[in-house]
């Protein structure tokens, strides 16, 4: 990482989780702009100026209040290649729960970098913010994100029939979630 990077959240032997800095721009839109990348997010991409906005917005980062999102750029430790980004989103302070998500460079499929990477993000949903739930909400034809959470031994607790919709098509959702404690006991067990 260069001298003015912001502060790293978490790493792995492959990889670090830190907060955006403007030099991410680039690469950020340029997998953010892919159409393949919406196909389970149910949105079309954005315009450039929504690129620029969403991106700015990553830069305010906080788990303070129920909606708040932490977005964590993952860069490879090898060359500094933006190859995706992790959040928590915090659900419900009360009940001290959070969502994880995660968007990668198609470019970087297959390398198993978005099961490390969301390891990584869980482990510090858990261990920094003592969040006692982390969940997963997944489109249930999206078989890559579901792999993901599947590797990292997160159960299925939902499947949701038809309860979105976009563009005109219904589309089924699969909720996933793992307990602090489960993530404990699992921890030296889960697959990379």
């Amino acid at each position: 990482m260069t001298s003015h990077d912001p502060k790293s959240f978490a790493s792995t032997d492959r990889l670090i989780l830190r907060g955006f800095i403007p030099e991410d721009f680039e690469a950020y839109s340029a997998y953010r702009s892919l159409p393949s990348v919406y196909r389970y997010l149910y949105s079309d991409p954005p315009s450039e100026q929504e690129m620029r906005e969403r991106f700015d917005a990553g830069f305010n980062t906080r788990l303070s209040e129920d909606g708040d999102i932490l977005r964590c750029a993952v860069v490879r430790r090898e060359d500094d290649a933006l190859v995706g980004q992790v959040s928590l989103k915090l659900a419900s302070k009360a009940a001290l729960q959070a969502e994880v998500g995660y968007i990668f460079n198609p470019a970087y499929a297959g390398k198993g970098y978005a099961t490390e990477a969301a390891e990584a993000i869980i482990t510090l949903g858990f261990e920094r913010f003592g969040f006692h739930r982390i969940f997963a909400r997944l489109d249930a034809k999206n078989t890559g994100s579901i792999g993901v959470v599947e590797r990292l031994g997160l159960r299925r607790e939902a499947h949701l029939i038809e309860n979105d919709r976009f563009n005109g098509v219904w589309g089924d959702e699969y909720v996933y979630a793992v307990l602090s404690r489960e993530w404990a006991v699992r921890a030296p067990n889960r697959a990379r």
